[in-house]
């Protein structure tokens, strides 16, 4: 349900004084609206997704039911730190008291920090990739994935409409959720939760998560910005489209470190450096000259959808055009599939 204008400019008229007073950031205050009409609407359950870390974030001012952290990885360092373990002690200050937390995925110099904060919390703790693991995988129109529940070896098999290889981990995280929901009284129907992860773009309208938009040539949305996305993309390409020659419309936001970005991308790919039209956009000027940097030689373009329709003149039938770089570039291209 999309929120109706007349709400949005009662709550502007609402909040006006307190705004110019406190003067929060623009996601502060939309978490703010978001939550006043979850109030008004008296939902059920509300599943709230954090901006950026989870300590500080405006966000973390909820007692959750269950707490999630999908994963860890170099993002947003100006502001979470620049190690594993700075960044993941930011996402872990979402675990509250009492609160069960899932980790979706851990690695070696964070699980014990997890562990800690939970014990402190005394806040049940659960690793998901240690209840699931993935056995096999595959891709056509949809993703095939076969679990196995560690506990009592049971092979489970789902199908998504999110066609990231990388969807297979996060299906053992909402797996591994599902069952502290359902421990805590919840009734989930399993035939629900199959097909749930069968309709998740129909459902909620995710969008550019590995998105195929046509063939001939193929056209890819993704919306992949720090290093463990962009790796995850590489090789997604490999295993999905090997031997093609790629073309990838790039745009990044000004936060992104793009020096550890850019050397991940193959040198022999043509390249479309663009911005999004926001202030936080990086400038395609700035994106260009560290691209020349890194070996990769491409053509600046005002508008994002320029550079698309130029990668697609430009490529042959049989090549891969690829955008990705930030959710704001993304949200400027055509839609149409």
């Amino acid at each position: 349900e999309m929120v109706d204008e007349a709400f949005i400019i009662s709550f502007v008229e609402r909040t006006k004084e307190l705004c110019e007073k406190i003067k929060p950031s623009f996601f502060e205050l939309t978490v703010a609206m978001a939550f006043d009409y979850f109030a008004l609407k008296e939902v059920d359950i509300a599943v709230i997704e954090c901006g950026m870390g989870g300590r500080l974030d405006s966000t973390n001012i909820i007692t959750p039911i269950l707490s999630i952290i999908t994963n860890i990885g170099y993002d947003h360092m100006s502001i979470l730190g620049n190690t594993l373990q700075a960044i993941a002690s930011e996402k872990a200050g979402i675990i509250k008291e009492n609160i069960p937390v899932v980790i979706g995925e851990y690695l070696p110099e964070t699980k014990e920090l997890f562990q800690e904060k939970a014990k402190e919390k005394d806040a049940a703790i659960h690793f998901a990739q240690e209840e699931y693991h993935v056995r096999r995988s595959s891709l056509d129109d949809c993703l095939h994935v076969t679990v196995v529940k560690n506990k009592g070896s049971i092979t489970l098999q789902y199908d998504s409409d999110l066609t990231g290889l990388y969807q297979a981990k996060n299906i053992c995280t909402c797996l591994s959720a599902i069952d502290v929901l359902c421990d805590l009284g919840m009734e989930i129907p399993h035939q629900s939760v199959r097909y749930a992860l069968a309709h998740v773009q129909e459902i909620n309208g995710l969008m550019g998560r590995w998105e195929k938009l046509q063939d001939s040539p193929v056209v890819i949305y993704d919306v992949s910005h720090n290093e463990d996305g962009i790796k995850q993309v590489m090789l997604q390409l490999e295993e999905q489209y090997p031997q093609r020659h790629y073309h990838f419309v790039l745009g990044f936001a000004a936060d992104k470190d793009v020096q550890k970005v850019l050397p991940l991308f193959p040198r022999d790919a043509d390249y479309y450096f663009t911005n999004a039209h926001i202030p936080r956009a990086m400038k395609k000027e700035i994106l260009y000259e560290n691209a020349l940097a890194a070996g990769l030689n491409g053509h600046m373009f005002e508008q994002p959808a320029e550079a698309l329709k130029a990668a697609i003149v430009g490529a042959g039938l049989k090549d891969v055009v690829i955008a990705c770089g930030s959710f704001f570039l993304i949200s400027e291209l055509p839609y149409d599939k």
